[in-house]
């Protein structure tokens, strides 16, 4: 594995910058705040010289900045910077390995509510109006850390991803946030305010990301950085040379969209790396504003430093061409320990429900990069024919562009036709896997026919998952199904519920109700899977959609168990 590797986008829209560099012929390390100007000098008189150089700030590199900023004391050095003479070809990642990362809680929701409560006292005596927010994520890793960022990388792609190694930690970042580019003429910030979950269908979708565009409480967060960023940018600008070219730009990521503006500027003759540093750094957008107040109270929330995460990863090139991130979605390893920050911004409308919801959302990409898993798809194969295969494939297919998974129909057809071939006569259940490098594995059981009806169970609990892209695709990675399977061998599956009382889906699933003389099923946006089963009682009409809650489970006059496996399964309440 190389000691660097930076696939970062090109904020301006052309190609990806993506190199590797084996171990730095120098490096350049800041502990104290008075080292982190001179290890910047160098990078920049090293990359103006003609070289490259790779490194990053942490968030308690401020200090350095401004005395005023206020932070813990770091836990680790406040810049690390690796000097190159050139790059070297991108690895091979077709066989990059495994890992798997088990992270812990996070905050409790009572310490969080206390934390917002703070926050609106600190806003409504006027001391802030945003200050963001944030904690750690603790986790052990098992397998190469290197493993792990590749993974991120699938998780959250076309961001500006970096990987770093050194002997005191490695860091795996995925930011999605642009904090700086700039080529020693043009300075693009470009901050990342508003946040909102992706859709269950394309509509959904949507309306979820005009929701996101047009909500005051993210359009104000937005703008009152995008104010706080021109005053900083102001610092290095040529008079009059700030400007505001993008407002409330939408960005699809797989798990969430972020609301993102531009601020740009033409800087002053002389200015250096130092000095744009000096003027931008921590940004504004993981800190809230005023900066200076809002950090002083981010240090009375915080029990400690942030680290590398809300600190700045990036790549200086020959000339001095200088891209970093804001790196958020950023995790560090040191050994088996992992630790990864998530955070959003407190304004004075904030609602505590609304903002752990965010935070949940934003940690989505960790839950996907955390351990390996196949798309999946489970058939019916009667005598040598796939039932529903097109539909199944083109399900799988919408999963797979979801997860970034290569995927080509032909294979999956030629697997499948292979499997009918060797299993002429009987009924089988087929599982379809695909892997995150594309490949297929197709497996046959035998299929005994289901005793009706079927014992179905209500779930104890709201299911937390329903807003999760593991359940609206179908996966490998079922724990959070097995963990409400029932003990009871009456109980054939167990049905689910959201957090606002609507009823889901089954484990294995679609859910069938009969309601005032019609046969309904869920919508898809009140999370769940989309049942080839389920569109095909749809599309033939035996089935409607209806949002159907809890409460009127006792009203229900039928009752059945659908999916494209076993059919329609007749159902009593167990």
């Amino acid at each position: 594995m190389p000691h660097s590797l930076i696939d970062f986008a090109d904020p301006h829209g052309g190609p990806r910058t993506r190199v590797a560099f084996d171990a730095p012929h120098a490096v350049r390390v800041a502990h104290r705040a008075d080292e982190v100007g001179p290890v910047l000098a160098e990078v920049d008189r090293h990359a103006t010289a003609g070289g490259w150089a790779v490194g990053y700030l942490r968030y308690e590199a401020a200090t350095a900045f401004d005395a005023a900023f206020a932070t813990h004391p770091p836990d680790g050095p406040l810049a690390w910077f690796g000097l190159h003479d050139a790059p070297r070809a991108w690895p091979d990642e077709s066989v990059p390995g495994e890992a798997t990362a088990v992270w812990g809680a996070g905050p409790a929701r009572a310490d969080f509510d206390h934390w917002v409560a703070r926050s609106h006292a600190a806003i409504a005596r006027g001391d802030v109006y945003q200050v963001n927010l944030t904690a750690p994520w603790s986790g052990r890793l098992a397998g190469a850390p290197e493993a792990l960022f590749h993974a991120m990388r699938r998780a959250q792609p076309g961001g500006y991803a970096a990987w770093i190694a050194h002997a005191h930690e490695a860091v795996l970042s995925v930011s999605p946030e642009l904090f700086f580019d700039w080529d020693g003429e043009r300075l693009l910030t470009r901050p990342m305010k508003g946040t909102a979950p992706r859709g269950h269908d394309a509509e959904h979708d949507r309306r979820l990301a005009e929701g996101l565009r047009s909500a005051p409480k993210e359009r104000a967060e937005n703008v009152m950085i995008v104010d706080l960023l021109r005053n900083d940018v102001s610092r290095v600008a040529v008079p009059g040379g700030v400007r505001v070219p993008s407002l409330f730009d939408l960005n699809p990521l797989p798990t969430v969209w972020q609301m993102t503006s531009d601020v740009v500027a033409r800087t002053r003759p002389g200015t250096r790396l130092l000095d744009v540093f000096q003027a931008l750094f921590p940004c504004g957008s993981i800190t809230g504003a005023p900066k200076v107040q809002a950090m002083r109270l981010l240090r009375e929330l915080e029990a400690g430093p942030r680290g590398v995460y809300c600190g700045a990863v990036g790549l200086v090139r020959p000339g001095g061409h200088a891209t970093f991130n804001v790196a958020i979605r950023t995790v560090t390893a040191r050994g088996e320990q992992l630790r990864c920050g998530i955070g959003s911004g407190i304004t004075a409308d904030a609602q505590a429900d609304a903002e752990w919801r965010e935070w949940r959302h934003k940690r989505a990409f960790l839950t996907r990069a955390s351990a390996p898993f196949s798309v999946l798809e489970t058939l019916a194969m009667d005598h040598g024919r796939v039932r529903h295969q097109a539909a199944h494939l083109a399900r799988m297919a919408q999963a797979a562009r979801h997860f970034g998974h290569p995927w080509r129909l032909e294979q999956a057809d030629q697997t499948l036709q292979a499997l009918a071939a060797s299993h002429p006569s009987g009924t089988w259940r087929v599982r379809l896997l695909l892997d995150a490098h594309g490949q297929l594995q197709a497996q046959a059981f035998a299929l005994a026919a289901t005793e009706v009806p079927v014992g179905l169970r209500l779930a104890d609990q709201a299911f937390e998952m329903t807003d999760s892209e593991f359940t609206r695709f179908k996966t490998t990675r079922r724990a959070h199904y097995d963990a409400v399977a029932s003990p009871d061998p009456a109980v054939f599956d167990t049905v689910l519920w959201n957090e606002r009382g609507e009823l889901t889906e089954c484990t294995r699933g679609n859910i069938a109700l009969q309601l005032d003389g019609r046969w309904v099923t869920p919508p898809l946006h009140c999370g769940l899977l989309p049942g080839v089963g389920r569109a095909q009682a749809l599309a033939d009409g035996r089935l409607e959609e209806r949002v159907v809650t809890v409460d009127d489970v006792p009203r229900a006059t039928g009752l059945a168990f659908v999916n494209s496996l076993r059919g329609w399964l007749p159902a009593v309440w167990v």
